[in-house]
């Protein structure tokens, strides 16, 4: 299968009244923490279902992908960037949140990616991850199925991404969003959860104190 087959093949999945309902989870829980004028990246946007959902609340967003293939399936109205998490064609302090919608664990170099979120990020800006929960019922029945996306994924350890997110955010994680069989609900329990999310805070150092002379 091409990489164009392939992209096609997920963004159709996409459409599925299923994945319609993960997706509508996924917004409302991302609305709780955007406020109307923030300027939004979102790094491995794919498809960018959930993006144009922002965007048609008055979002300012663009979306990033290394997959040329699945920026095409992109509607026209939001712009987009092809380009590596871990390489952001940005100027330092662009924007005031960054975005990793189940994409971070499929990053080559993750903490390169986080770094890189912190630079384009202005001062006191926030990044947000929703990321795979291993643990999960959810994880685990994907991991089974042959075509699955989730067996594509190369880091598992959310200790270890928490720990790297802490050293340049302040950090808080929950576990949210249990999805079993075609239902999704409320759940914060970590064997039932799907999601674990990480909301970072851009960790600036201190001012300096005191008077020179």
């Amino acid at each position: 299968m091409t990489q164009s087959e392939e992209a096609l093949k997920y963004f159709n999945s996409c459409q599925t009244e299923f994945w319609g309902k993960v997706f509508a989870a996924e917004f409302a829980y991302l609305m709780n923490y955007l406020q109307p004028e923030d300027k939004i990246l979102s790094v491995g946007c794919g498809p960018a279902i959930i993006e144009k959902k922002l965007m048609e609340k008055g979002f300012s967003i663009i979306g990033q992908d290394v997959s040329q293939e699945a920026i095409a399936c992109v509607p026209d109205s939001i712009r987009t960037v092809v380009a590596p998490a871990e390489k952001m064609p940005f100027t330092e302090a662009t924007f005031d949140v960054v975005l990793f919608i189940v994409s971070l664990q499929f990053v080559a170099d993750y903490r390169q990616a986080l770094a890189e979120s912190r630079r384009v990020l202005k001062p006191n800006g926030r990044v947000i991850l929703l990321l795979l929960n291993p643990e999960s019922g959810f994880f685990k029945r994907k991991q089974t199925e042959v075509d699955s996306y989730v067996r594509k994924i190369k880091h598992m350890d959310l200790n270890e991404i928490e720990a790297t997110m802490s050293e340049m955010f302040e950090t808080q994680g929950e576990y949210v969003l249990g999805i079993s069989e075609d239902q999704v609900f409320p759940s914060d329990e970590r064997g039932k959860a799907a999601l674990y999310v990480m909301r970072g805070a851009r960790r600036d150092p201190a001012p300096e104190s005191g008077t020179r002379g």
